[in-house]
């Protein structure tokens, strides 16, 4: 029941492919018998503390905090929502508010960057993925819950915070001042460059897949029916709805799986094939090539592992974040609500991304980020997060890493590169290689 219920209620959660689903029918299961003993030494624990601790008691504060150390026990990506936490979540669904445009999460008690918004004010200003915020205007914020560093950065449009920065590569932490702005989440934007359609997908929210099919068409009557080529960039796209995943993978695909989910109940496991949102390929006739960084992850590897493993696209960049597992929001009541991870996915051809995440076909640098080459020194992805679901599969995450032997194809320089008006290696390198190698890339998908 759950799983027939799930398919019409999913909505979007930056940072994970996340399935919402009423508690009346998310198959809550019976305590088992043989917890007793161990709900007794909660309850004994609890009485301790109501009698012995130095300070009167909440007890919805205590009772809360069993709430969320059961949930941070299990992964990084269950947590139990309410108030401030549940109101972040229901306004990235609704895709608008007043702020910075960044994409956060709590690192040992520190802010961590996931990904600043494209076009949003932080992105504007230099913030990048991986950097740590230490501080706003001045303060302290090492162990701040989140929801309280989130609701400090966010304010009236127009107004001004200044964030402390600890990016790793560099030496000392450096200050940026960022003007707050309304963030209006556009999943996503599309232009023609030199006849190759490039489409960027920010965010996989609602109707993600009807808008890239637009994107696709426009783009074809704006050439005049001469495009040659499509990229589609998932760089820095924490991920949103496993519906929407589907959907864009369906565009591209006429047949085959695009994505297993599998969790612990066997008859709950689902599989997502082609032909099945969408008709046809969008881009039929056209060589594809799909962009992705450390930054992407969940609803983002799913394309990228469907169009690679279908041999429907060339995967460029670098590798993803590695995030195959799918969290679903289960409404308590109406301001309460718990995200459990219950399933991971798998690529058409059996591969769990988790932890390995989505090797490129081609390895590309962003030489034009200065700031690259040592950030990927400490970049962070799915494997370095305390608790991380492990690989079903066992895949060696070290092994992806093996060839360090410098490509002779890429030894630009970030000046280099400026001063010939590239502002963006990786895409710049993706429009190249399919203007130079298009008809072969689209003989290969055949």
């Amino acid at each position: 029941m759950a799983t027939k219920l799930s398919s019409f209620l999913r909505a979007s959660l930056l940072l994970g492919a996340v399935s919402i689903l009423p508690a009346a029918t998310a198959g809550l299961a019976a305590v088992d018998g043989r917890s007793g003993p161990e709900f007794g030494k909660l309850y004994t624990i609890y009485q301790l503390v109501k009698a012995n601790y130095v300070d009167q008691t909440d007890d919805e504060k205590l009772i809360k905090g069993a709430i969320d150390g059961m949930l941070a026990s299990l992964d990084p990506h269950s947590e139990y929502l309410e108030g401030a936490s549940l109101t972040r979540l229901d306004t990235m669904i609704d895709g608008s508010y007043s702020g910075l445009g960044l994409s956060v999460q709590s690192e040992q008690e520190t802010v961590k960057v996931i990904s600043p918004m494209r076009g949003s004010p932080a992105a504007a200003v230099g913030v990048k993925a991986g950097d740590y915020i230490t501080h706003l205007d001045g303060k302290l914020i090492y162990g701040l819950p989140l929801d309280d560093a989130v609701a400090q950065m966010r304010g009236e449009a127009g107004t001004k915070i200044r964030l402390t920065i600890v990016r790793p590569g560099r030496d000392e932490p450096f200050d940026i001042t960022v003007t707050r702005g309304v963030i209006t989440l556009e999943p996503v934007t599309h232009k023609l460059t030199d006849g190759i359609g490039v489409v960027t997908v920010n965010e996989f929210s609602r109707d993600v897949g009807r808008y890239v099919a637009d994107s696709i068409e426009a783009m074809r009557k704006e050439s005049g029916g001469k495009m040659t080529g499509v990229v589609l960039d998932l760089r820095q796209n924490p991920g949103g709805s496993l519906d929407e995943a589907v959907a864009l993978s369906d565009l591209f695909l006429t047949k085959g799986d695009i994505v297993s989910q599998r969790g612990r109940i066997a008859s709950e496991n689902e599989y997502y094939r082609a032909e099945s949102m969408f008709r046809g390929d969008v881009a039929a006739g056209l060589p594809v090539i799909v962009l992705i960084d450390a930054g992407s992850a969940s609803a983002s590897e799913i394309v990228a592992g469907a169009l690679q493993d279908h041999k429907r696209a060339l995967i460029m960049g670098d590798r993803s974040f590695g995030k195959g597992s799918v969290q679903s929001m289960i409404r308590l009541d109406r301001t309460h609500a718990v995200k459990l991870t219950t399933a991971r996915y798998f690529t058409p051809s059996g591969k769990s991304v988790q932890e390995g995440g989505i090797e490129p076909d081609i390895r590309v640098p962003q030489l034009s980020d200065p700031d690259a080459a040592k950030r990927a020194k400490f970049q962070m992805r799915e494997s370095d997060l305390r608790g991380h679901l492990i690989n079903e599969i066992s895949m060696d995450d070290k092994k992806l890493e093996t060839d360090k032997a410098e490509d002779p194809r890429f030894k630009e320089t970030p000046e280099g590169l400026k001063a010939k008006g590239i502002t963006d290696f990786q895409l710049h390198y993706a429009i190249a290689t399919l203007k130079r190698t298009g008809g072969a890339l689209l003989a290969r998908a055949k």
